[in-house]
């Protein structure tokens, strides 16, 4: 285990990079981990520092009551009413809280697909484009999974480690759910259960900071090692204003930031930006120019545009007098319903999984005049899952900015119907499973950890910001590397097909024609699982 490096307060080093990252997240880690032995030199921005390593890391008053590590600044809705996003900005991004899940998404989900909303789109690339770098991104990032128990997953190859497997409590409902001719799967999950590894299976993975760094998250897994080569730099505490252009507006220059309240900057040879689809827009739009009046790479109208969220929906489900023993409750999904409805809905519904276990005192932040004796009671009887639909594509769901420069979000969430029927039949199969009591909560505009589509990816200028490549139709080296160039969001976890994608782009920039990355530093060499 690599651990927290010590970085100059001074600024970058040089004045001129190879190639500039925006964003230390899934997309812009990644793809610094896979440039790190090119012989470049690259620099690595982040707007914020290093998640403090502290026993505040497992505490869930601080973080769901207290909200010790929410630092996003507040977004905006068309109304004009302030929000706290899901966002965070640490070396990381939300890797530092998410809940490791890393599925890839499905053959089919590249591919145009009918919904009774409409049509989500094709991309430009298709599954077997990313099939080698979702390998890739797999052992790079310590999956655990089963390769046989979902029929919707398409794969020759193991996964790196075999599935954590379920405690007795998960078992019991896995085994209620086949009763019931479901097909429960072990989500794949990234987290460090080799022999050896520092992962504990405890209670506070999901939505907490890892206090052992055992989570595969972007900062341990790939920024750490990529600083160790000595050809990645990363820059903290710096905020990234504009992307600089040439006189033509046809190249990309360098960046201008500000970095502890100094202005600087930087020149690069290929500037990257990942900052996450709502900020990777906005600073796009930000960097608008002469040549470029409606904002950089946006001669197509669509930068900003097309925002998506999933559809999701927590749900609970309590037996009042049988206690959840589970510590480690987010090892199981069901996807019966990904590509298939119901007779009154014929079409996709979506995915849903169990999620970590719910705490008094998380139920605490969204429920505050509950008194917690009875929010401890529901808690240590529940089962909690969440479910995900399909959010489609809209140009008028879109990030733009307000005159004072601050990010404003217009969401009109679509395809509801679909999600609907969802929560029915998973209200219906969690009380056949022996759970009398379910309730269930949709989420709102804040609730945005899977964001995409705000500059989507095609083969035609006219009506997408980027090329397949990820690159810029209007600005030969910029390039956009998070899930920003999704045209759809598949009802799946996008982590690890942001990390496929920015090893495929990777190669790309370097003229490989490799589909593997050197995983020296962090991959396993025994490929067995601590029980």
């Amino acid at each position: 285990m690599i651990g927290k490096p010590t970085l100059p307060d001074d600024g970058p080093k040089r004045s001129h990079y190879d190639f500039v990252i925006v964003g230390s997240g899934m997309g812009g880690a990644t793809m610094a981990y896979a440039l790190k032995d090119s012989g470049a030199s690259v620099l690595l921005i982040e707007r914020g520092d290093f998640l403090p390593q502290e026993k505040q890391n497992w505490d869930a008053d601080e973080i769901f009551v207290k909200h010790r590590y929410q630092n996003a600044e507040q977004w905006y809705d068309v109304d004009g009413k302030a929000f706290t996003p899901g966002n965070y900005y640490y070396v990381g991004g939300n890797t530092k809280l998410y809940g490791s899940s890393l599925v890839r998404f499905r053959r089919e989900d590249f591919r145009a697909t009918e919904h009774e909303a409409g049509t989500s789109p094709e991309w430009p690339i298709q599954y077997d484009d990313l099939r080698s770098y979702y390998l890739s991104a797999e052992e790079l990032y310590r999956v655990h999974g089963d390769q046989f128990d979902d029929p919707t997953l398409e794969r020759s190859e193991p996964f790196p480690y075999p599935a954590i497997g379920h405690e007795p409590t998960v078992q019991e409902a896995a085994d209620a759910m086949k009763r019931l001719g479901f097909t429960p799967s072990n989500i794949p999950l990234g987290v460090d259960l080799r022999d050896g590894g520092g992962c504990i299976r405890c209670a506070n993975c999901d939505g907490f900071p890892c206090r052992v760094l055992a989570k595969s998250d972007a900062d341990v897994i790939a920024v750490r090692p990529a600083l160790v080569s000595g050809s990645v730099e990363l820059l903290t505490n710096a905020h990234v204003d504009r992307v600089r252009t040439d006189p033509a507006g046809t190249r990309a220059t360098g960046v201008d930031v500000t970095h502890r309240g100094a202005s600087t900057s930087i020149d690069a040879g290929t500037v990257i930006v990942s900052c996450g689809a709502v900020n990777s827009a906005a600073l796009l739009l930000r960097s608008a120019n002469d040549q470029h009046p409606q904002g950089l790479a946006n001669s197509s109208g669509t930068v900003g545009r097309n925002y998506m969220v999933h559809n999701n929906t927590v749900m609970v489900a309590v037996h009042p007098t049988r206690k959840n023993t589970v510590e480690f409750q987010k090892t199981l999904y069901f996807n019966d319903f990904y590509t298939k409805g119901t007779a009154d809905h014929p079409y996709p519904l979506g995915h849903v999984q169990l999620i970590g276990k719910l705490q008094a005192e998380m139920l605490a932040g969204q429920r505050p005049m509950f008194p917690k004796w009875a929010l401890a009671y529901a808690a240590h009887r529940s089962m909690d899952w969440w479910l995900f639909t399909e959010d489609l594509p809209d140009p008028e769901n879109r990030v733009t900015l307000t005159p004072r420069g601050d990010i404003r979000i217009r969401w009109v969430p679509n395809n509801v119907r679909a999600h609907e029927v969802l929560v029915r039949e998973t209200r219906k199969l969690l009380r056949g499973m022996g759970y009398p009591l379910v309730f269930s909560q949709r989420t709102g505009i804040e609730v945005n950890s899977h964001q995409a589509g705000t500059v989507r990816a095609g083969t035609d200028p006219a009506t997408a910001a980027l090329d397949p490549n990820c690159r810029s139709h209007d600005v030969d080296n910029l390039y956009v590397v998070d899930s920003a160039f999704f045209p759809s969001l598949p009802v799946m976890n996008p982590a690890l097909t942001i990390a496929a994608n920015a090893l495929r782009v990777a190669d790309h920039l370097l003229g490989t024609t490799s589909n593997t990355v050197s995983t020296s530093e962090t991959a396993p060499t025994q490929h067995t699982t601590k029980r």
